[in-house]
């Protein structure tokens, strides 16, 4: 699913929740929620979101407001900033991953749009993709149905590896690690689970890429999740001390120092290979 069908999707709801005469010169601009569980640069690029919503007519400050809530990791935050941005009545929330949730939790009135790798019916967000009903609609990416394409391409770019560990986040729910697990016998690959704790905090990623090197695995597939995005050039480089070729799903991890990435390109087509 690429970037631009999340933006007209965003637009769509915006022009469908202002009022013609909010449109009008003199009154107060619609005001779009951005909520993130990372930073300004973390999860989907700022420069690319802005240039979507100008391709379909809405411009910052022109006319439409955004009002940036970033939550850098702290998932208490994230549901202060959500009900926040409640309380402020935007026109949308729009939000990722792990904010879905805690968005819904804060507003049941406020549209909300989203673009998620988890599946919405799995994740509680909606109860139906045919009927997702309530406040949310938005954009699965298709990272699961891939995971076991990566493990295949880990292999193929370095036969010699027979352990494989990758770290995730229980939180995060998708398929990623079953897939994996699911395709690992037939390519010769042991795959073994580091988890990350919950809460996860950035101080013990040095313990999270022991555990990794305490299971003997020859590479790194370390899955999307809030908390790897926000940290992944430390998690990459922790790996690269080690020798642990990485691999993972996003482009955004392959311009920090992953080995491969294979997954949906956000901002251009459906999908990407990308080698670094």
């Amino acid at each position: 699913m690429s970037g631009k069908i999340f933006f007209w999707l965003l637009a769509a709801v915006l022009l469908a929740t202002v009022s013609h005469a909010q449109a009008q010169p003199g009154k107060p601009l619609p005001r779009i929620g951005w909520l993130s569980t990372g930073s300004s640069s973390a999860e989907f690029p700022e420069k690319q979101a802005l240039e979507g919503l100008r391709d379909l007519g809405w411009a910052e400050g022109k006319n439409v407001v955004i009002e940036y809530r970033y939550a850098r990791g702290n998932s208490e935050r994230l549901l202060q900033l959500a009900a926040e941005l409640a309380q402020l009545k935007v026109n949308v929330i729009v939000t990722f991953s792990t904010g879905v949730a805690v968005a819904k939790r804060a507003t049941g009135t406020v549209p909300i749009v989203f673009a998620t790798s988890q599946d919405p019916v799995r994740a509680g967000f909606v109860p139906s993709l045919a009927r997702p009903g309530g406040n949310l609609t938005g954009v699965m990416f298709l990272t699961d149905d891939l995971a076991g394409k990566r493990l295949e391409l880990l292999k193929e770019t370095l036969p010699a590896v027979s352990r494989a560990a990758i770290l995730w986040e229980p939180s995060h729910v998708d398929n990623e690690f079953k897939g994996m697990q699911a395709a690992a016998p037939a390519l010769s690959i042991r795959l073994h689970s580091v988890e990350i704790p919950r809460p996860a905090r950035p101080d013990e990623i040095e313990k999270d890429i022991q555990a990794v090197r305490d299971s003997r695995a020859e590479a790194l597939v370390l899955a999307p999740g809030g908390f790897t995005i926000l940290h992944r050039k430390r998690i990459i480089d922790l790996a690269a001390k080690h020798r642990l070729p990485v691999i993972s799903a996003w482009r955004i991890f392959a311009e920090d120092g992953a080995t491969i990435t294979y997954g949906p390109e956000i901002s251009l087509s459906p999908g990407a290979l990308h080698i670094s």
